[in-house]
């Protein structure tokens, strides 16, 4: 039987597309092998991500919608894009040192969705834009939340994740009681996930919704900047 670390597969030939092929296939290993290897040969952080991780997973994920794959091997596929995602942390957090600092950021998937993937991903991008990151982690409340911004008063944006529809009115919930807390301060308010869409974000009076990771921390970043413009013009 071919050891996992050694396969290769037919026709693949660049590290993008390596990674690309061992996340869908849920090679979790080979995964974080291919992604140490991209690193040491020079290709950035955001190429990693952008034209390897994440399509790898979105295309497993299609894969799953489409009947192609078990869910077994959907969580295998899961599981190589985390152990990818943390091989590259370090490296896309040295790439950030080169970056202008915009401001911390609150992150958290809301109370009864336990996903993380999607946004560990936000996370690793805010980073590489140039955000502080402040990650609650999942399973987060109304009132985790509130105590987070409490704690970090000069957080300019809150972003929130759910994947399940479930988890929904917990995010409405959220958003509200932020929007409660302002004091006058508004905060930039982001959602995402797989549960939400454009409408829904609109509806519970957030700011801004993206549908991914690359998205999100672009307009945060354009936010931020904005912002600052706004405020020189004023002085």
């Amino acid at each position: 039987m071919m050891n996992e670390d050694m396969h290769n597969p037919q026709g693949v030939t660049s590290l993008p597309e390596q990674i690309r092929e061992s996340v869908r296939q849920g090679r979790i290993r080979e995964t974080g092998r291919l992604v140490s290897e991209a690193v040491e040969a020079g290709y950035s952080g955001e190429v990693i991500l952008c034209e390897a991780l994440i399509p790898g997973m979105k295309q497993a994920g299609n894969e799953y919608r489409m009947q192609e794959q078990d869910i077994p091997k959907l969580l295998c596929a899961a599981r190589s894009m985390q152990i990818g995602m943390d091989t590259l942390r370090p490296a896309m957090e040295t790439e950030n040192t080169q970056e202008q600092y915009l401001g911390k950021a609150i992150l958290g998937t809301v109370e009864g969705d336990l996903h993380e993937v999607g946004k560990n991903l936000v996370a690793i991008m805010f980073r590489s834009v140039g955000f502080e990151v402040i990650d609650l982690g999942v399973d987060v409340s109304e009132k985790q939340f509130l105590k987070a911004v409490r704690e970090h008063p000069d957080a300019a944006l809150v972003c929130i994740s759910s994947l399940l529809t479930t988890s929904n009115v917990q995010m409405r919930r959220i958003v509200h009681a932020l929007r409660s807390s302002d004091r006058g301060k508004k905060r930039f308010i982001m959602v995402g996930g797989g549960s939400v869409t454009e409408s829904f974000a609109q509806e519970i009076g957030a700011d801004a919704y993206t549908e991914d990771a690359v998205d999100a921390a672009a307009a945060a970043k354009e936010y931020i900047l904005s912002r600052r413009r706004q405020e020189e013009g004023s002085q």
